[in-house]
């Protein structure tokens, strides 16, 4: 809308769902990681365990859509 990025969710409109570990339907709580007048990156991390293996899984994309398992669960 502005012709730039920006770290404020809600000054994207984004609206987080309400997580499972708060009685809502979200496995993955979103947030910016880091935004400049170049690009961005955002990153979900699961708050469940899928597998149980003690690892909570972490994706991050970036402004070009390259999505990456930072951490597998």
């Amino acid at each position: 809308m502005y012709s730039r990025y920006s770290t404020d969710l809600e000054e994207i409109g984004f609206e987080q769902e309400t997580l499972v570990t708060e009685d809502g339907t979200s496995n993955y709580l979103i947030e910016i990681v880091s935004a400049d007048v170049t690009g961005f990156i955002v990153r979900a991390t699961a708050v469940v365990d899928f597998d149980g293996d003690g690892n909570y899984n972490v994706w991050e994309m970036n402004q070009d859509k390259k999505l990456t398992e930072v951490t597998k669960d």
